[in-house]
């Protein structure tokens, strides 16, 4: 009696890059994409399925607004990797001080927020990892890539006038209200491991074989050559059911699974 013959393991699925105007955006997309003609803030990618995290780059020319996002299966944490920072370009996560929930609500109102947020300094080549309900904010002159879990759900605590929605009650009911280390090691091997994903910065100089894992996200940052089989550059990205992926050329990658 013939055995059936075992399902074919899915090939990787290079995934579409969907570009969003922000206006604290920026149009020096390159090397990663082509300059546009209006701000893009956000590129994310995606497919016809629901994916288990959310991959996406981010361009900034301005601040983005301070901000916190809840826990749970339905909230966000996140990681991002720095691209490209000019010179003076900075991050905020967590506050300089221990903070009661009064003083947090009055310095929103104010706009003291941004005084009392712990900012760091960013160079390319850095990780940071934010878990939910860490108050952060973007400055301008950055590009970095944010792996997250799949979820938008932001509360803005403060957005220097602009003019869009606050939502203070319940940014004030998840925020942290302690200060926060947010960096982490950015060397060859593990980058960040929670409870939402893993992520690991890996070069390749010629041929190699990513293990194969259930779930994984290869992002190409910088460099070219190929990802199964495909040509690949700086700004592609391929999601792998599972099975292993094919690589070659000269890559720097970020590979990511839940």
């Amino acid at each position: 009696m013939t055995r059936p013959a075992p399902p074919e393991t899915p090939r990787p699925a290079r995934l579409k890059a969907t570009f969003l105007e922000k206006v604290w955006g920026s149009t020096a997309l390159e090397p990663w994409f082509p300059k546009p003609e209006n701000k893009i803030g956000e590129v994310w990618f995606t497919a016809e399925q629901q994916l288990p995290v959310l991959v996406k780059f981010l361009f900034t020319s301005d601040k983005l607004s301070v901000q916190v996002h809840p826990d749970g299966p339905q909230g966000k944490t996140e990681m991002w990797h720095i691209l490209r920072a000019e010179p003076g370009a900075k991050i905020a996560l967590g506050f300089r001080e221990p903070l009661s929930r009064e003083r947090l609500r009055d310095a929103a109102r104010s706009g003291e927020i941004e005084r009392l947020l712990h900012w760091f300094p960013v160079s390319a080549g850095e990780t940071y990892f934010t878990p939910a309900r860490t108050v952060h904010a973007i400055g301008g002159g950055i590009a970095l890539c944010e792996i997250q879990q799949f979820s938008d759900v932001t509360y803005r605590l403060y957005d220097y006038g602009r003019g869009r929605e606050l939502h203070l009650d319940h940014a004030l009911a998840v925020s942290h209200l302690e200060p926060y280390d947010p960096r982490a090691e950015a060397t060859e091997g593990l980058l960040v491991a929670c409870d939402y994903f893993t992520t690991s910065l890996i070069r390749v100089r010629g041929r190699s074989e990513l293990p194969g894992r259930a779930g994984q996200f290869v992002v190409v940052i910088g460099g070219k050559g190929h990802v199964a089989g495909e040509s690949a550059r700086a700004g592609d990205a391929w999601f792998a059911e599972s099975g292993s992926v094919p690589v070659e050329g000269e890559l720097e990658l970020l590979v990511a699974h839940n």
